[in-house]
């Protein structure tokens, strides 16, 4: 999947889980994004099986939806934690580099990421 595809997935997920219910406009207000460019996406992400569009416009991630954008914002928030230890960085510098680099991590360095902060809690 495309990094914009990942973002949409993952906006869509968290507005879920803060707001109840979601539309593409709420994806489009969410990320500063037109309205046609939010309908392209929600349609792409349709033919891909990873939601669906209910009648009255709400946008429902599938069982494969939910999976992708769980596995996108365990990426973001452990990332964002990573950058923060490691480097010394403010939450927002953090968040946005861990956004751009969640999509192109590795699977092997993601797990190593997760390990470090592990064994730096434990130390704690």
């Amino acid at each position: 999947m495309h990094e914009s595809g990942e973002d949409y997935i993952e906006t869509i997920y968290l507005l879920k889980k803060k707001k109840g219910t979601v539309r593409s406009i709420d994806v489009a207000n969410e990320l500063g994004f037109s309205r046609p460019s939010v309908s392209r996406a929600v349609g792409i992400l349709k033919d891909n099986g990873l939601i669906t569009v209910a009648d009255d416009g709400e946008l429902v991630l599938t069982e494969e939806g939910l999976k992708t954008a769980k596995s996108v914002y365990e990426k973001h928030k452990n990332l964002t934690t990573f950058l923060m230890m490691t480097t010394g960085v403010n939450e927002i510098i953090a968040e946005n580099d861990a956004c751009r680099i969640e999509h192109i991590i590795s699977p092997e360095t993601f797990k190593g990421i997760k390990k470090f902060i592990k064994e730096h809690k434990e130390q704690k």
